[in-house]
């Protein structure tokens, strides 16, 4: 069994994962206290004793990277990954705890994906890539060989990146963005090919 931190939009895919695999959700959690039920499913606000409680599994059914970090660095659970049944993952990859991937994701040979990563929907990862804890890569994107991407870093939909590159902790590419690049920490990066416009201060919270 396996609880579900979220009641959002993206929680709604991550339980049709679950459900698709045939695996128990024993409740979700989440701080809306108007919320009571989603999906079929109780809503609980008082949650301070499955994250506490070692022998949970969770997973953070939650979009945004740093909450996401926040939320696994107050939690003494034990993690959970949800994989849909139609994404493609090569047997010589490597995923951690608490990570997600969505209908059509591809991760090919020798890519690691560290912890509470999202991999959304048709995303391509190819071979030999690191993405770091709390990566969040959006629909449609496709990353070639030998890509580095530091913590935290959201990936924008449609964006395109080459091979070699490295993306910093924390920088954000926008939608549709092409990357030719490295990328550093904190940097937000549009256009094709991409440019900097600014740099956030330091990690969000």
């Amino acid at each position: 069994m396996i609880y579900v931190f979220g009641a959002g939009g993206h929680a709604k895919v991550i339980i049709e994962i679950l459900e698709e695999s045939n695996i128990t959700i024993a409740g979700l959690l989440d701080d809306n206290a108007e919320l009571t039920a989603f999906l079929g499913y109780k809503v609980s606000h008082q949650f301070s004793s499955v994250l506490n409680a070692k022998e949970h599994l969770l997973i953070i059914a939650v979009g945004n990277n740093s909450i996401r970090k926040q939320i696994s660095e107050r939690s003494a659970c034990s993690y959970a990954t949800a994989v849909h049944k139609n994404s493609s993952v090569s047997r010589r990859s490597t995923i951690g705890e608490g990570t997600v991937m969505m209908a059509g994701t591809t991760v090919n040979s020798g890519t690691i994906i560290k912890k509470h990563v999202i991999l959304n929907t048709n995303s391509s990862i190819d071979h030999d890539c690191v993405i770091s804890d709390y990566v969040h890569v959006s629909p449609n994107v496709a990353i070639a060989g030998g890509v580095f991407i530091g913590e935290g870093a959201h990936i924008g939909i449609g964006a395109s990146v080459i091979q070699g590159i490295r993306i910093g902790q924390w920088a954000v590419i926008g939608a549709g963005a092409v990357i030719l690049n490295d990328v550093p920490d904190f940097a937000v990066v549009v256009g094709n090919p991409g440019k900097i416009i600014k740099f956030n201060e330091h990690e969000p919270i």
